[in-house]
């Protein structure tokens, strides 16, 4: 299987972009080599080998929960630019 400028073009109209004849052919020959890397990966006996869905034996460490003291308000809104009362204050992004 190999790709085709056709199939360059093709790509690049779905993902909505726009490309000269010079990228066309740069995006070609490197999708190319892709493949014929991909093929080389397809080679390889993997009969004996169990799929994994990560690489590293990785597991989620979570640590327990622990009621503490919150942030104080003041501490809180030390930085904040605009402030009113306990809430921070910010634009109005949406309009009825």
């Amino acid at each position: 299987m190999s790709v085709t400028k056709k199939d360059v073009l093709k790509i690049a109209n779905l993902a909505r972009l726009h490309v000269n004849d010079e990228e066309i052919a740069k995006y070609t020959e490197q999708m190319n080599l892709i493949l014929e890397y991909m093929e080389q990966l397809n080679q390889i006996n993997t009969a004996d080998v169990e799929p994994l869905s990560h690489p590293l034996d990785l597991k989620n460490i979570f640590r327990e929960d622990k009621v503490q003291p919150s942030l104080p308000v003041e501490d809180a809104l030390r930085n904040a630019p605009d402030k009113s009362g306990n809430y921070f204050k910010v634009p109005k992004v949406i309009n009825k």
